[in-house]
């Protein structure tokens, strides 16, 4: 039987589990941040995935139950997810595709094509951001199928070693952080006053996140001479969902009960697909990307001692990053996170996934470079 970290112990109305292997880097403030949430009223059970590490206030790579709902255990990305959209290309020369990218630091243009791509119409009507990535960890990757790992579950999904596919990692940009500070601003970090008004909110959040990342993924499609296609993979993890009478609060937790999941690695190592199975101890839940095991402040602080810019723009892996912004270059250097393989590998030990397919990234967008900005 695979061993589970010890935060896995229950203590007496505490029910905590982190599935993690004890070779797993777990910082302790994570696991501090574990019980202090399994203690708030109503909790029921965290369940703490193997990219577990601290957030402000709340864990992430975590799931919790309760029988309250709490808006700041999902956080101000209400939406945020990855999607995967294959993409054929008819040569591959990442130099020359890296210049071709778009700025998706603006909004497209009222006749840039990809706004046809887009069915139906905008939550809210909130245009504020559309079709934008964000900073922090989001971006958007061209990448390629390196190996197939479970032939059945690719063939399902229509994707074989060296197909293309764009990932898309972002999620309702200020719509979310609209939303979480309405209540915030009122009620703390306490519950929500009306669940049924947030869910609300919330829901329309989640839905402008999926065309978010459908619209940026059209955009790039047409910028490197391609046609925009329908995601294999659009999963959301940071969200509520009512399941079972209760409310599951997912915080950088990817729903993991028969879907099919991207868990993002870093700009300079692989990505795995993955088909989820995660059962109830899991909060139904798999783990949504390699983890944070550096502050951004220790990131740029040890990688600035130990890397250049250029060096930190062609990564291990023969990729490039297309990223103006120098510190955020730092802040996410793939040194910064925990290993992709140890954290699907404690997917796999737990019986909580199948990995698929390993992509390895050719170019991955952060932010545009400062001479390609709009003045």
């Amino acid at each position: 039987m695979p061993s589970v970290h010890a935060c896995q112990r229950k203590r007496a109305s505490l029910s905590v589990t982190v599935f993690a292997s004890p070779s797993s880097w777990i910082e302790s403030d994570a696991l501090t941040q574990c019980h202090q949430v399994a203690a708030l009223d109503g909790m029921i059970h965290v369940a703490g995935m193997p990219d577990l590490h601290p957030g402000k206030g709340a864990p992430i790579g975590a799931a919790m139950t309760s029988t309250v709902l709490y808006p700041f255990l999902v956080g101000s990305d209400i939406g945020c997810g990855i999607a995967v959209f294959p993409i054929r290309l008819k040569r591959v020369v990442p130099e020359k595709l890296a210049a071709r990218f778009p700025d998706l630091d603006h909004e497209p243009d009222d006749d840039d094509p990809a706004w046809d791509a887009l069915d139906g119409d905008i939550p809210g009507g909130h245009t504020e951001g559309l079709g934008t990535v964000g900073r922090g960890n989001h971006f958007v990757e061209l990448a390629r199928v390196e190996t197939v790992l479970d032939e059945a579950h690719a063939n399902r999904l229509a994707l074989a070693a060296g197909d293309l596919v764009l990932i898309v990692h972002s999620g309702s940009r200020g719509l979310g952080e609209r939303i979480l500070r309405a209540h915030t601003e009122v009620h703390g970090a306490g519950p929500a006053a009306d669940a049924a008004a947030y869910l609300v909110a919330h829901d329309r959040a989640v839905r402008w996140g999926s065309l978010n990342r459908r619209l940026m993924a059209a955009r790039v499609a047409y910028a490197l001479g391609a046609e925009p296609v329908e995601p294999v993979v659009d999963v959301c993890h940071n969200l509520v969902e009512v399941r079972d009478g209760v409310y599951l609060h997912r915080k950088g937790a990817a729903p993991g009960d028969g879907r099919d999941v991207l868990v993002a690695g870093t700009r300079g190592t692989r990505s795995y697909l993955v088909a989820a199975h995660a059962g109830p101890e899991a909060n139904f839940s798999v783990a949504h990307g390699a983890g944070r095991k550096m502050s951004r402040a220790d990131a740029l602080r040890r990688g600035k001692a130990k890397h250049t810019v250029e060096e930190l723009r062609r990564t291990p892996v023969g990729s490039l990053v297309v990223c103006g912004d120098r510190q955020l270059l730092f802040e996410e250097a793939p040194t910064a996170y925990k290993r992709i393989e140890q954290v699907i590998g404690d997917l796999v030990d737990h019986k909580l996934a199948t990995p698929v397919a390993a992509t390895v990234p050719v170019v991955t967008y952060k932010t545009a470079d400062v001479k390609r900005r709009r003045p």
